[in-house]
């Protein structure tokens, strides 16, 4: 080899080794930071969960019939024999007194429920080897259709209640506790809310409003969202003490059908959203967040009623005339409400008092007893320290070494029975609000009532499923049902709202 040849080359190794290299050449494999950079296996577990909940717990229980006709199911009830409690005796040679028969006529209209979802072509493509997307949209229209179904069974309001206007709230001032200015006076206004209205409803959020929806096909319809017209102005004035430490206690009369209320407070013209309460009364303690929902963003008519769905057992019961045990509890302290009573004997006043009544009246007693969890809560506490001198006998398993803490009670002993006590499950139901019980039936214990079942979902057609012809580049999936909730019995159902913490 010639000598400059190669001591040139020489020359060019020497400098190519001074220089760093390339990045794809002087890495090595090493773990990379992140799960989806670098030659890194991506582990992904299919298909993916379904990490929601799914409790109908009305729904499951509930018979569904099929066989609905027409437009309504139509039934008629005999209330009473001898209402007029004519006397039995008779003279000799003479009949007897004639009696009246009660009757009453019922009605319930069929209506139309479900859902709708899709899968464009691509999120088809793209899910292939992991999950069967279009399967997966039909199930979940499916469970969340029975979800809603099971919210409709317990608090539709088709055409049961309407709230109409609250009375202009009651304010008081609050000297101290709170960071609302002096000698300023604080318009208040109140909207109330239906079971619907309640769960669709935050601070943060504001209330739904009613107003047109955009469907699947792309026309609107009008729907209500389950709101009362708002009150007239409450006023209240901070006393003049040069300490911006004040707050507001505010109260309506409670409204018939309502589960909440949602309190605007601000200056006159600007009462902005500023506390949701499952009672009839709130302390205010800030001034509304400056972004908050106002009152006059649309509650000028009474949106209560939502003619698109069936009547819900609570609502049945709320109903004006249905016979149905209904107790709401008084104002108490504003703020604050009045809560259940213990009895000082392991028992609840308020709930003696609804079991009592539905034997004097009706010689029944409900088979549950739906409850939201701050009820469960303040249930067990009463009855378990109902009385320094109560019977209460625990039974500690202490298998392995172990003891589990904590209580709950899981049923009522109703003392209002012809047969004896009879034990009532009390149970959490996932739709029921704080400050609300509700008594349920399953069964009407007269053997010759012709009552089979007290309620039932009577159907023109069950759950289906309906794959709409392809007008864009993706599936469109509808799932359907159509029926009505029938009561036979009202009187055998009853509601305790307005209840205070505690």
């Amino acid at each position: 080899m010639d000598p400059k040849i190669a001591n040139e080359t020489l020359a060019l190794v020497k400098a190519a080794q001074g220089q760093p290299l390339p990045d794809d050449i002087a890495k090595s494999f090493t773990q990379s930071g992140t799960a989806t950079t670098g030659i890194t296996y991506y582990d992904l577990q299919a298909p993916a969960l379904n990490l929601y909940p799914v409790l109908t717990p009305l729904r499951n229980k509930t018979p569904r019939i099929t066989g609905g006709r027409g437009i309504q199911a139509n039934w008629k009830a005999i209330t009473g024999v001898n209402t007029g409690r004519v006397g039995i005796g008779v003279s000799e040679g003479n009949r007897g007194g004639v009696v009246t028969t009660g009757q009453a006529d019922y009605l319930a209209a069929f209506k139309g429920i479900g859902l709708e979802d899709y899968v464009t072509f691509e999120a088809d493509y793209s899910a292939e080897g992991f999950q069967e997307v279009k399967a997966l949209a039909t199930m979940n229209l499916l469970r969340a259709t029975m979800i809603g179904e099971e919210l409709m069974m317990l608090g539709g309001n088709g055409s049961a209640c309407a709230l109409g206007t609250p009375t202009t709230p009651t304010c008081v001032d609050v000297p101290a506790g709170g960071t609302l200015l002096a000698n300023t006076a604080y318009k208040v206004i109140v909207v109330a809310l239906t079971l619907d209205g309640f769960l669709a409803s935050s601070v943060a959020a504001g209330l739904p409003l009613s107003a047109n929806r955009t469907l699947a096909d792309g026309t609107t319809e009008a729907y209500n969202a389950g709101t009362s017209i708002q009150s007239l102005q409450g006023t209240g004035t901070t006393s003049n003490n040069y300490a911006d430490t004040h707050g507001l206690t505010v109260s309506t009369p409670a409204v018939t059908g309502a589960v909440a209320y949602a309190w605007f407070v601000g200056t006159s013209g600007n009462e902005r959203l500023n506390k949701i309460t499952t009672i009839n009364s709130a302390t205010i303690t800030a001034p509304s967040a400056g972004g908050a929902q106002l009152a006059s963003a649309g509650f000028s008519a009474d949106k209560s009623k939502n003619a698109l769905g069936f009547d819900g057992l609570l609502y049945q019961a709320l109903k004006s005339g249905s016979g149905s045990y209904v107790k709401v509890m008084a104002t108490g302290t504003a703020g604050t409400g009045t809560p259940l009573a213990s009895d000082s004997a392991g028992g609840i006043v308020e709930i003696d008092a609804a079991l009592q009544s539905f034997w004097d009246n009706y010689r029944l007693s409900p088979s549950i007893i739906w409850v939201n969890s701050q009820e469960m809560k303040n249930i067990t506490a009463k009855v378990l320290a109902g009385s320094a001198t109560a019977a209460q006998r625990f039974t500690f398993d202490t298998k392995q070494g172990l003891i589990a803490g904590g209580t709950m009670v899981r049923s009522y002993l109703n003392k209002f029975s012809m047969g004896g006590a009879v034990e009532i499950p009390i149970m959490i139901h996932p739709n029921l609000p704080a400050g609300t019980i509700f008594f349920d039936t399953d069964e009407i214990p007269y053997p010759l009532s012709g009552v089979g079942m007290v309620k039932r979902m009577l159907l023109r057609r069950d759950y289906y499923q309906i794959e709409w012809p392809i007008a864009k580049r993706r599936y469109e999936y509808g799932v359907y049902a159509d029926g009505v909730l029938q009561n036979f019995f009202p009187p055998a159902f009853g509601v305790i709202t307005n209840i205070g913490n505690g």
